[in-house]
């Protein structure tokens, strides 16, 4: 039996159809068309779906849609835009940390609730807060780079 869940991503209220089995993933895809998380491996291992639930990065492959009703959701598209990139987009960007780009959201959006916890993190805290983020391109020390470069003292977050 369907239910209307109102959810709030990116600053704005939305009206989306849950199923009993319904999660966030395909809400945010499918009805928001917002495609910043990707499916990966609909475990909450790989980290490709991660988004930003009240500055804690979830895995919203396995986020039941009712769980997410009345938290503010943020996903990459709620970051920046290709006219004005986050610092993060941006550093990723100056880094070329992108190959094939799967894991790209995941890396950001577990990044940004560092750094939005701990804008210096250093390199310890970076690696802990990616220890979920599966990338299979080899990108690790670009992507390292670009998180470290928006830590620094006196960085843009």
């Amino acid at each position: 039996m369907s239910r209307t869940i109102t959810l709030e991503v990116n600053g704005s209220s939305h009206e989306v159809t849950a199923g009993p089995d319904g999660m966030l993933l395909y809400a945010l895809r499918n009805e928001l068309k917002l495609h910043g998380p990707k499916f990966g491996c609909g475990l909450a291992q790989c980290g490709a779906c991660t988004v930003i639930m009240d500055g804690t990065a979830i895995r919203s492959c396995v986020t039941p849609l009712a769980a997410a009703q009345g938290h503010k959701i943020t996903t990459l598209e709620g970051l920046g835009s290709i006219e004005h990139p986050h610092p993060l987009q941006q550093a990723f960007i100056d880094e070329q940390a992108v190959q094939c780009g799967y894991c790209i959201n995941g890396m950001i959006m577990s990044a940004k609730a560092l750094l939005d916890r701990n804008p210096h993190a250093g390199r310890d805290d970076i690696k802990q807060a990616l220890n979920g983020n599966l990338c299979r391109c080899g990108t690790h020390m670009r992507i390292m780079r670009a998180i470290e470069r928006v830590a620094q003292p006196g960085a843009g977050k």
